[in-house]
């Protein structure tokens, strides 16, 4: 092997080490939106578990804005079920179906998380293998200058 071709080898192994880095925080970033839709859900329960008909909420309109209204019926909450459905619930019904997105999402910052730690497997078989390509681009650079010592 080559001077010139083991340095390539380190190159092509810096930049997979940069592609894996990439992908981890990607997969951060994935976990960290899944986070914040579990917490509006959590803040959904607890809106629905003590709310009551009759009370004023402030509505969201979209751009910051606001508009006060009042509840009429607590025993009719629309709840989305994904693929842009929704159904409407009972109150009880709602949290329901609110603790069981909980639980998908919380499968899928599992699943996420497993994939971190298989990323995290790859990049330190790709170090060690960066560390042997530079050890023997050292061992044939030594032999190299020994054979030029002894010429």
């Amino acid at each position: 092997m080559s001077l010139g071709g083991g340095g390539g080898a380190m190159q092509q192994i810096q930049q997979q080490l940069q592609a894996l880095e990439e992908e981890k925080e990607a997969i951060r970033t994935e976990i960290q939106g899944v986070r914040n839709e579990k917490s509006e859900v959590d803040e959904a329960i607890e809106a629905v578990e003590t709310l009551e008909t009759d009370d004023t909420v402030q509505v969201p309109l979209g751009g910051g804005a606001y508009v006060r209204a009042e509840i009429q019926d607590m025993d009719a909450v629309v709840v989305g079920l994904g693929g842009g459905y929704a159904a409407e619930r009972d109150g009880e019904g709602a949290v329901e179906s609110l603790e069981r997105k909980k639980e998908t999402l919380d499968d899928r910052i599992e699943e996420l998380e497993a994939e971190i730690e298989e990323v995290d497997e790859e990049t330190e078989e790709l170090e060690q293998r960066a560390q042997q390509a530079q050890q023997q681009q050292m061992q044939q650079m030594q032999q190299m200058q020994q054979q030029q010592d002894d010429e």
